[in-house]
């Protein structure tokens, strides 16, 4: 008889739109090369809560599935019955980046992490170094939403008003952005944009050890056993990295940019990873 294969539901929104990529690509890809070794239903966002029970599935994937903004009422739900049933689910939900926020960039700048300082009150206007711009975006965002970036005269003349829930940074001269993509803990390839103009038009980047270094602060910090996550980051004027965002919830992978190797040696891992997950050898 047979083995039963573990049964994986993967949530994705194939439909979602984004600039210049096509997301529902890689997770053809993905879905397609894990089927090597899980039965795997596909899901959109909105209906994961509800099917996580009745298909019995051993584990949640949750992929590109767009920024829960469009239906954070459903992805509360769905967070609300995986954390009391105890199910498994690759991204590990006690993510403290991205999935809870922007609370922190905060956080990270109280305790010095090598951080694009970050404030939340007009008060702490005064801890920001002095910049000709700053950035004023919604401490709950995704992909540039509600992103505003206001003169150093109109927010130290308090002419610009900090509403609730909204997060204040110096816009950084950047010479380059750099991703480091990771599963688990084991860090898999880094990606960077060579043209500030172009954030999506990603080259293959090959850290140092002192990069290295830099990203793996950040994914020992969210201490997150399992998981996919990527540590977004930007290469300042003295050639300082700061971190910029850390993606624990349904980060991109570029998966189409990199060479056959590297995509397999990703695709083993996460395969791995999702074994581990699930208690088997």
């Amino acid at each position: 008889m047979a083995s039963v294969r573990p049964r994986l539901l993967f949530v994705t929104d194939l439909a979602y739109q984004a600039k210049g990529r096509r997301y529902c690509d890689e997770d053809i890809f993905l879905t397609s090369r894990l089927r090597a070794d899980f039965d795997i239903a596909l899901c959109h966002p909105l209906d994961a809560a509800a099917l996580m029970d009745t298909l019995a599935v051993d584990a949640i994937v949750v992929r590109n599935s767009g920024p829960v903004l469009r239906y954070q009422a459903a992805y509360d739900d769905f967070r609300d019955r995986a954390l009391r049933r105890g199910a498994r689910v690759c991204t590990q939900l006690t993510g403290k980046g991205d999935q809870a926020g922007k609370q922190y960039l905060l956080d990270l700048t109280a305790q010095g992490f090598p951080v694009i300082p970050t404030v939340d009150r007009p008060e702490d206007l005064g801890l920001l170094p002095d910049a000709a711009e700053y950035v004023v975006k919604p401490k709950f965002g995704a992909d540039s939403t509600g992103l505003e970036f206001v003169t150093r005269e109109r927010l130290r003349a308090q002419q610009y008003e900090i509403g609730p829930g909204m997060l204040v940074q110096p816009r950084i001269d950047f010479r380059y952005e750099v991703s480091f993509y990771y599963v688990d803990h084991s860090f898999q390839y880094a990606l960077y944009a060579p043209r500030p103009d172009r954030r999506w038009a990603l080259e293959r980047y090959e850290p140092t050890a002192a990069d290295l270094d830099f990203a793996g602060r950040f994914i020992d910090w969210n201490d997150i056993d399992h998981g996919i996550q990527r540590v977004d980051a930007c290469r300042a004027p003295d050639g300082e990295l700061l971190l910029v965002e850390l993606e624990d919830l349904n980060p991109y992978l570029s998966l189409d940019l990199l060479d056959d190797g590297t995509r397999d040696s990703f695709v083993a891992s996460l395969t791995a990873s999702l074994h581990r997950l699930l208690g088997r050898p």
